[in-house]
């Protein structure tokens, strides 16, 4: 060290050096400690003689070894005792949060001033105005919407098709006003009861790309109490290649029928004239398939190839009458909810037997037997004039079949029933599979009517082996 690097040393260390404070007697070790900064003038500067002259090689670090496991704790954590040769758990997946329920604003009504309104009033807006009432007021609130259920299954397995529209009908350039619709959803509110409709093309069809066979129409004729509501349910065969066209022709000449004698049909309804509607509804339904067996004349069909079955429901709108009349030819059901369980209330058709009557001379009649004594000339009470008799009419070919019967029911409803429509293609499933008749009881018993979109929902449940069009019109009574 040199002499100018040492001066600071000898000066607080030399012995010929006075004392830089005075020794106080009981002074304790760390007051001397805490005196002798304040003894130097400064820090003291770096000595050039202690400078190192290069700077140190740098130290090589081992290289870390690929079969140590990274630890996952910090540096100052304590080290875990005994073996680890596995890292720890992952760490758990953030839960998320939870579906939130759309929601609409809906804008409130604005309450009426009381008459003890002037104790509330405000008086930037004047006597007649409350805080509820305010221009500036916000009387929006935010109302749960429904989520709409989805198409599902009932049944051991789900069906072989797919549950959406697969492919589209062939079009024709100019045949495009036959086009058919995949789906066909109405609804109505008149007096105490709520109608839904829906018609879907069945999972069949979608996949084949042929057009929905099932026609559904909705009509209301009239006004005020004597409006009548009429839905009309036509399903073409399926072996016919127009059975489309022959079910949305049903629909309309018979609702072209209902609406000319809407006047007294609705009457007859709301009087209990039963007889008069039995009777003129049939008149109208054989009118209506007259014009289907002329319309297939005119297109060189046979009349079974161009036919339609056809089931109608007439609702009036007068809320003191609860009847509900059905009516129409052909297959089906008819269904009511009523207490959580369902019916068939499907008017029963008559044996064969019960409706065939004594055969009819000269329409396949056998030729009545003559009397012993009847001569050549004719009876022996009655002289040959030599007049001519015109000879009776000749069957050449067998006689057709007679036409499906007749069907027609009325019945009064009560409050919570629920009446079923069906098309041929919903009937089947809700009597061949009992699971679907359980999930709509479910669904429908005890509620209030479903929107649209839940009806929807509803008719498309799915069946395994019933792929056919489904229609069906159902009536909520309040």
């Amino acid at each position: 060290m040199t002499q100018q690097g040492d001066n600071w040393w000898d000066k607080l260390y030399d012995e010929s050096a006075p004392d830089t404070a005075p020794t106080v007697p009981g002074e304790s070790l760390d007051d001397h400690f805490a005196t002798a900064p304040r003894a130097t003038t400064g820090p003291p500067g770096p000595s050039p003689a202690l400078k190192p002259s290069a700077e140190p090689a740098p130290v090589e670090q081992p290289a870390p070894d690929p079969r140590a496991v990274l630890s996952d704790r910090a540096p100052w954590e304590t080290p875990e005792h005994g073996p680890r040769s596995f890292p720890g758990p992952p760490p758990p997946a953030p839960v998320a949060p939870p579906a939130e329920t759309p929601t609409v604003r809906v804008q409130l009504p604005v309450p009426e001033p009381h008459a003890d309104a002037d104790a509330d009033a405000d008086p930037e807006y004047g006597p007649e105005c409350t805080p509820e009432t305010r221009p500036d007021a916000d009387l929006t609130v935010q109302v749960p919407v429904p989520r709409p259920r989805a198409a599902g299954f009932v049944g051991s397995r789900p069906p072989t098709y797919e549950a959406e529209p697969t492919a589209l009908p062939v079009a024709r350039p100019g045949e495009l006003a036959e086009l058919v619709a995949d789906t066909v959803l109405d609804g109505a509110r008149y007096g105490t009861c709520t109608l839904r409709a829906a018609s879907v093309r069945g999972d069949s069809a979608r996949y084949r790309g042929e057009p929905r066979r099932d026609a559904l129409l909705t009509a209301r004729f009239g006004h005020d109490e004597a409006a009548l509501v009429l839905v009309a349910v036509a399903a073409g065969s399926r072996a016919a290649e127009d059975a489309h066209l022959a079910a949305a022709d049903a629909c309309q000449w018979i609702a072209e029928a209902v609406g000319r004698s809407h006047a007294r049909l609705s009457e007859d309804i709301r009087t209990g004239r039963r007889g008069d509607l039995k009777s003129g509804l049939h008149r109208l339904t054989d009118r209506t398939y007259g014009k289907l067996r002329a319309r297939a004349a005119d297109r060189g069909l046979a009349p079974d190839e161009y036919t339609a079955t056809l089931r109608c429901l007439l609702v009036p709108a007068d809320p003191e009458c609860r009847t509900r009349v059905f009516f129409g030819i052909g297959g089906g059901g008819l269904f009511r909810l009523r207490e959580g369980s369902w019916q068939d209330i499907e008017p029963l058709l008559p044996e064969p037997a019960a409706v065939t009557g004594a055969p009819v001379v000269g329409f396949g009649s056998p030729p009545p037997p003559k009397d012993a004594d009847d001569t050549e000339e004719g009876d022996r009470l009655t002289m040959n004039l030599g007049v001519t008799t015109p000879p009776g009419p000749l069957v050449e070919e067998p006689v057709p079949p007679p036409a499906e019967p007749f069907r027609f029911r009325a019945s009064v409803a009560r409050p919570g029933d629920t009446l079923l429509l069906a098309s041929p293609g919903l009937a089947e499933p809700m009597r061949g599979e009992p699971a679907l008749a359980r999930e709509l009881a479910t669904r429908w018993a005890g509620q209030e009517a479903p929107g649209l979109a839940a009806f929807l929902a509803d008719t498309q449940l799915r069946v395994t082996g019933y792929a056919d069009d489904r229609t069906g019109v159902a009536v909520w009574e309040a």
